[in-house]
């Protein structure tokens, strides 16, 4: 089975954790992003200071490289619209590593999707609805559907999605719209693009916008809608799980994320900085990390009912989740449908 859709074998992650090496790393170009998303994990900034040179993410780069990457993941901000996206595609990939690139669309345009379709870039493009007014709601941008849709017909027009192109959806799940996420499914599937249909973190965007949320049965009884389709039409298999919808979340074990300004942390949603790359090694800070280490032997570490759950083997809930509801990254995952104080919550209200 594969985890958190790195395309990494169980035996390979088990290899990178004794071995103290990377499988993936997920980095910042810029924090500048046109889209003012209601769940967004990154506060909102439309100018940023202090951020990374292209020199200086080169060097951040091959050092992940040096630790054992394969694949860099590139977040935002909106990676579309740095003006170094196209530089930095070409420097992966003169390094023999795989890329995927999460966008809301703006900067593809023909030229930028024929390069990333060159590049073997494999995209997530971001939508979370076929509703154009929820869709720009979301988005907190009026028309973005328009951007998105627009940048899908260009990537379609470039060849995606095919066996060497690689084309998924990113969307949250919210109660704007959880009613039509099946029928959203299927359509992906039909079209063989991947679906990335995730919990929303609560941190940042998410916490003042409480009209997202989500009850745990609620979001119980989708995953398993989604897993039956999934079984009677397309005969994929999986068992329902937060918080990733068909796949399981383990990406402290392989990977970490360098923010635009060079910070070191586990992932967007456990924002405990490390260090700087700036000041030390990704290897020495990685080694170093008390944090790091904790969450790779989450086995002796974890808390609560995460840690007798009958899932713990192979699940640890969302650590970013945990880390925002509670201040304890090692905590029980307060947003899952297994843990009884969810449960109860959900009851209650």
């Amino acid at each position: 089975m594969q985890l958190y859709n790195l395309e990494f074998t169980e035996q390979e992650i088990k290899e990178a954790v004794a071995a103290g090496r990377l499988l993936s790393m997920e980095i910042e170009f810029s924090r500048i992003c046109n889209f003012r998303c209601s769940y967004c994990y990154v506060p909102d900034k439309r100018e940023c200071t202090g951020e990374f040179s292209r020199e200086e993410i080169k060097d951040v780069l091959l050092q992940a490289k040096e630790l054992g990457a394969r694949k860099i993941i590139i977040l935002g901000g909106e990676p579309s619209i740095y003006p170094h996206l196209v530089e930095m595609i070409r420097f992966l990939k003169e390094h023999n590593l795989e890329i995927e690139m999460f966008t809301n669309g703006t900067g593809v345009d023909a030229e930028v999707a024929a390069i990333l379709a060159a590049a073997q870039v494999r995209v997530v493009l971001k939508l979370n609805s076929r509703d154009p007014k929820i869709q720009d709601q979301l988005a907190g941008r009026a028309g973005a559907y328009d951007i998105i849709q627009t940048a899908f017909a260009n990537l379609k027009e470039a060849g995606y999605p095919s066996p060497d192109l690689f084309l998924a959806l990113s969307t949250i799940i919210c109660q704007q719209n959880i009613g039509e996420l099946p029928g959203m499914w299927q359509w992906l599937r039909d079209e063989g693009i991947e679906p990335y249909f995730e919990v929303i973190t609560p941190q940042e965007n998410a916490v003042a916008n409480s009209w997202l949320s989500v009850e745990a049965e609620q979001l119980k009884a989708l995953f398993t809608q989604l897993s039956a389709i999934d079984q009677q039409q397309y005969g994929r298999h999986w068992e329902p799980q937060p918080p990733l919808v068909g796949n399981r979340c383990m990406r402290h074990q392989v990977s970490c994320l360098v923010t635009a300004s060079g910070d070191v942390m586990p992932c967007v949603g456990v924002t405990i900085p490390l260090d700087n790359v700036r000041h030390n090694r990704l290897a020495h800070i990685l080694k170093n990390s008390e944090v790091v280490n904790n969450l790779k032997n989450y086995r002796q570490t974890i808390k609560g009912e995460c840690r007798d759950c009958d899932k713990a083997e192979e699940c640890y809930g969302c650590r970013g989740a945990a880390y925002q509801l509670t201040g304890d990254y090692l905590a029980s995952d307060p947003t899952c449908w297994r843990n009884a104080a969810a449960k109860k919550s959900a009851a209650e209200s």
